[in-house]
């Protein structure tokens, strides 16, 4: 499956949305969502804050975004086994981890990393990736 580019426009382009309904589901102010933010360890955002932030986002943009499905096209084209082993992302999973996050930067990617550790990595950017990749999958109205 072909990643969906996506440019800096376009990211500029939904993030004043997405901040909006980023602080709406943390109970932050607009002003605290940056770009590059990490959700968890800048916001203090949690898992059950994460599905809240994709139902609003869904709502907001009328879009369907699956569950999981971040993590799911972070893997692509590697299977399971070469992702992740006993939990812990492989060399090829983090080369790959690297080039969807392409919006993190480099130190934030710990080794070894812990496949549930990888949420900590997402920022308002992530998510506007994935509005912008939903909108452009989404079958014409």
């Amino acid at each position: 499956m072909a990643e969906i580019p996506v440019t800096q426009d376009e990211i500029m382009a939904v993030f004043p949305k997405v901040a909006e309904t980023m602080a709406d589901a943390l109970g932050c102010d607009v002003d605290d969502i940056k770009p590059d933010v990490s959700l968890i360890e800048g916001l203090d955002a949690e898992s059950i804050d994460f599905l809240d932030m994709v139902f609003r986002l869904e709502r907001a943009f009328k879009i369907k975004i699956p569950r999981g499905k971040i993590v799911e096209n972070a893997r692509g084209d590697l299977p399971d086994a070469e992702f992740e082993q006993k939990g812990i992302v492989t060399d090829k999973g983090l080369a790959q981890l690297k080039s969807y996050l392409s919006e993190v930067s480099d130190e934030r990617f710990k080794t070894p990393m812990k496949v549930a550790d990888i949420p900590r990595l997402f920022t308002p950017t992530t998510f506007c990736k994935l509005v912008i990749r939903a909108q452009k999958e989404a079958p014409a109205a």
